[in-house]
C-alpha cells in the first residue's frame, strides 16, 4: 500500500501496516478524506483507536500528513479500488461530503465502490455518510433527492441504514473537517447524514429495497 507523509510516498508491506494498526480498539477508515484534517482532529482526540485517511489525491493531504499522530495513517488509493490489505479491518467508515467520482458512484450504486465497504468492514462495522446541497447539484440532484438515492444504494447492498438525519450549521460547525467548517458559514447551511449497520458478508442480501421517502 502506498502512504504519503508530508511530500514523501512510502510503501507499506502487508507486515508493516498490521504492526502500525494492531491493539487499538477501534480503526476508522475515512474515504475520500480531502486534506485528511477529520483524522487529524479525530486521531488527537481518541488515542485508543487508529485512523486511516484514504484519497487518491496527493497533493491535499500533504499538510495534515507532515506531522501525523502514531495512531493516524494516510494511504493514496481509490474508493472504488480498496487495497486488499483493508479487508475485514474497519469498525468505523466515514464519507464526509464527497463530491466527482465518490459522489456519483455512491448515487448510482456502483459496485466496486459498495462492495469494497462490504469487503473491508468488520461485521457489524458502522457507516456515516454526509452529503451536502453543492455537490449533489453539481451531479445533477437536489440535496433531499439525493440523499435518498444514496440511502437506496446503501439499501441494494443489505446495509441495515438508518433514516437520514439533517444537519445544520450547529451540526456542520462541530464536523472537524474543512469543507463542513466552509458550508456551515455558507448560503446554504444544510446537509444530511446517513448511518448504516454493515452486516456480516454470509448475511448481505443483494436485492434493492425501496422505501417511501422522508421527504415527501
Amino acid at each position: 500500500m502506498e502512504s504519503i507523509r508530508g511530500k514523501t510516498p512510502l510503501q507499506l508491506t502487508t507486515d508493516e501496516f498490521s504492526r502500525r494498526v494492531a491493539g487499538y480498539k477501534n480503526i476508522w477508515l475515512d474515504l475520500g478524506t480531502g486534506d485528511g484534517r477529520f483524522v487529524r482532529h479525530m486521531s488527537a482526540q481518541n488515542h485508543q483507536d487508529f485512523f486511516i485517511g484514504l484519497d487518491a489525491c496527493r497533493e491535499n493531504l500533504r499538510e495534515n500528513s507532515r506531522d501525523c499522530l502514531a495512531n493516524a495513517l494516510y494511504l493514496i488509493a481509490s474508493a472504488q479500488s480498496l487495497p486488499a490489505g483493508l479487508d475485514g479491518l474497519a469498525d468505523q467508515i466515514t464519507i464526509n461530503f464527497p463530491w466527482g467520482s465518490l459522489l456519483r458512484s455512491l448515487l448510482e450504486g456502483d459496485t466496486a465502490l459498495l462492495d469494497g465497504l462490504t469487503r473491508i468492514a468488520r461485521p457489524d462495522a458502522e457507516l456515516t455518510i454526509r452529503l451536502n446541497g453543492g455537490a449533489l447539484a453539481e451531479a445533477g440532484w437536489t440535496l433531499e433527492a439525493g440523499t435518498w438515492r444514496v440511502y437506496d444504494s446503501l439499501q441494494s447492498t443489505g446495509c441495515q441504514t438508518r433514516q437520514p438525519q439533517p444537519l445544520g450549521a450547529a451540526d456542520l460547525r462541530a464536523c472537524p473537517t474543512t469543507w463542513a467548517r466552509r458550508l456551515a458559514v455558507g448560503r446554504d447551511p444544510r446537509g444530511w447524514m446517513i448511518s448504516a449497520r454493515i452486516p456480516a458478508a454470509s448475511t448481505m442480501k443483494k436485492e434493492v429495497k425501496i422505501s417511501e421517502s422522508i421527504f415527501a
